[in-house]
């Protein structure tokens, strides 16, 4: 298993004009937290533009199903990621896990406002704020979230406190 790789993914990503928000390992990840990830997970935007985008953007990274049988007919088209919503995927680049709604999130939209645009690997895109992310965590529940849960709660508030002996 190899881990994700953001270097790769993201500017890829945004030299494609997609529009995404980072969440996930990733977003930890770039809030401070010290752990590995294996895939590079996205909310993505479903509006017509963005899922031809997004469509061109991966066509030739190869596209395909993590976990499916080889050899499973699997066209990677807008109609295909307009019937679908959330993908796991392995391409070229790496493993990327496309959302189009995340529990205790929801929407591109409706997680926009939750967002902060970061600069990374020389190019600036949105990740979720570390406060939601935490409410994400939460509400996904599973074994692995639950475990950085105090982690994640202790960097808010290391940030709390930095930002407290600032003013």
């Amino acid at each position: 298993m190899t881990h994700a790789n953001f270097s790769g993914l993201l500017p890829h990503l945004v030299r494609h004009g997609v529009r995404f928000i980072v969440v996930g390992g990733g977003a930890a990840i770039a809030h401070g937290l010290a752990r590995l990830t294996y895939d590079v997970d996205v909310v993505y935007a479903r509006d017509p533009d963005n899922l031809h985008r997004l469509c061109v953007a991966l066509r030739d990274q190869k596209p395909y199903l993590r976990g499916a049988p080889p050899g499973l007919p699997f066209t990677w088209n807008e109609q295909t990621i307009a019937a679908g919503l959330n993908f796991t995927l392995t391409t070229r680049l790496g493993d990327l896990d496309l959302l189009g709604d995340i529990p205790g999130g929801g929407s591109y939209e409706e997680l926009l406002p939750h967002s902060e645009s970061l600069t990374v690997f020389g190019i600036e895109c949105a990740f979720v704020t570390l406060e939601r992310l935490i409410q994400l965590k939460r509400a996904a529940g599973r074994p692995k979230d639950l475990e950085v849960l105090a982690e994640l709660q202790a960097l808010l508030e290391e940030r709390r406190r930095g930002d407290g002996d600032q003013s």
